[in-house]
């Protein structure tokens, strides 16, 4: 299975996909009319990378997402230890391109995204914001707008894995390089350059 690129990055010209961050994080950064979603990535960033917070779920909201009550008391109170030491296992947040293995069964994003989705109410698209909002350099956001720009209704991780180190991680500097283009935050991450330049793509096609 192959990850599709967005047609803004199936050529070497980078102005397309420059002027879809642009509309997305204004200009400047969080300029008027940037959208809701810019403010996801520099939300509290002190938040603990290895437990679940309020201000975790605050940011998800700018992402439209609202964690169901549900995962409210498993991730800060019932399971919150639980959920802390799958955090653990998982390790810090490092980017996705320097993971030189292939991320079968046994990896642990696996089990953290699968017991997320086991709590009453969230779905995949929840849980990938979540897993994001803690690993925003190792875990891809996923909804059907990114599903459908980048064919991926059945797997994600593994095929993108292997397009970003594919050419000596030849996508990922180019997404780290529009990035710096627009002077964004060192806080946004490759995966969410990816995720932008797919979704702004995706609604200009009505997907």
């Amino acid at each position: 299975m192959t990850f599709r690129l967005p047609e803004a990055l199936q050529t070497s010209d980078d102005a397309t996909a420059i002027a879809l961050l642009r509309r997305y994080y204004g200009a400047p950064y969080l300029g008027a009319g940037c959208a809701d979603g810019a403010h996801f990535d520099t939300w509290a960033t002190d938040s603990d990378p290895m437990r679940f917070t309020a201000d975790d779920l605050l940011a998800v909201k700018f992402l439209s997402v609202e964690a169901p009550k549900t995962a409210v008391r498993a991730l800060l109170r019932d399971r919150a230890d639980e959920f802390a030491a799958l955090l653990m296992e998982l390790g810090p947040d490092r980017d996705l391109a320097d993971e030189d293995k292939p991320l079968d069964n046994s990896w642990p994003g696996w089990r953290l995204e699968d017991k997320l989705r086991l709590i009453p109410g969230v779905g995949r698209t929840t849980a990938s914001k979540l897993l994001a909002r803690k690993r925003p350099r190792l875990l891809p956001i996923w909804d059907i707008v990114i599903r459908d720009v980048t064919d991926t209704s059945k797997d994600q991780w593994e095929p993108l894995r292997v397009a970003l180190r594919a050419d000596k991680l030849a996508l990922h500097r180019r997404l780290l390089h529009l990035r710096d283009a627009l002077q964004l935050p060192e806080e946004i991450s490759a995966l969410r350059i990816l995720d932008v330049i797919a979704w702004r793509e995706g609604k200009d096609r009505s997907l």
